[in-house]
């Protein structure tokens, strides 16, 4: 690392910033829980991760995965079908490996949560009445019983790097824990609906359709607050508003 030109911000806010020096990555969280999990369920996932190199708290430095982003939210992605495929075969194998000993988030606390955040948007006229309205309806789908698996918790494109038709990294665990399938697979396809029929081929089974709705309501509802309050805009083209709009 002492020939590296530049350091990069990958991502900064006040609970966690990204730095890209060179070929690594030095995490900088203001919670080592996060890290902890992160750390562990690297560790038990049987996909491709990035290698731990060193932990010094509050930093983590994980070397650089090969390979480009599916793509980023509210731009066409540049990856083949077969990679969006490959994808879901991930996500699959994930999901088919035993479950982290930790706890995820249940269901009474995810319904909570989209009630005050509903409220938050309409009472602050971030988003129109009759949007917020309907997509919570949508999302009511998605807050059913479910078979708990391992999930990533947190799987959307950005956070998975292919190489060709190949996954070759999947990262930023933090979130990881026993949770719903589909919502991994509707986190992925978020904004990328077009590509949903890709990963569900590559995933092997039949989905519930509206179960991936629901789930696409429910982040793009209750993710406005913090995105807002981060630094983040939700209502760029293509973004979580655009796919709330698209539910009208």
């Amino acid at each position: 690392m002492t020939d590296v030109e530049e350091v990069k911000v990958v991502v900064a806010h006040d609970e966690r910033a990204t730095l890209r020096v060179g070929d690594v990555f030095l995490k900088i969280d203001a919670d080592q829980t996060r890290t902890d999990v992160e750390v562990e369920a690297m560790a038990l996932a049987p996909v491709p991760t990035p290698q731990v190199l060193w932990r010094r708290p509050p930093v983590l430095a994980l070397a650089a995965v090969p390979g480009t982003a599916l793509g980023i939210l509210g731009e066409p992605s540049p990856a083949s079908s077969a990679a969006w495929a490959a994808a879901g075969a991930v996500a699959r194998m994930l999901h088919d490996a035993p479950l982290p000993p930790w706890p995820g988030r249940r269901l009474d606390e995810l319904a909570a949560r989209l009630d005050s955040e509903c409220e938050w948007l309409v009472t602050n006229g971030v988003l129109p009445a009759d949007v917020v309205a309907r997509n919570r309806q949508v999302a009511e789908a998605a807050l059913r019983p479910w078979k708990p698996v391992f999930v990533h918790g947190d799987l959307q494109i950005t956070h998975v790097f292919v190489d060709g038709d190949t996954v070759t990294g999947v990262i930023d665990w933090s979130e990881a824990a026993q949770g719903d399938a589909l919502y991994d697979l509707a986190v992925l396809t978020l904004g990328h609906e077009e590509r949903l029929d890709d990963v569900v081929v590559g995933y092997g089974t039949d989905v519930d359709l509206d179960v991936i709705r629901g789930w696409w309501s429910w982040r793009s509802l209750v993710a406005a607050r913090w995105l807002v309050g981060h630094g983040f805009d939700p209502s760029l083209p293509g973004g979580e508003f655009d796919v709330l709009r698209a539910r009208m």
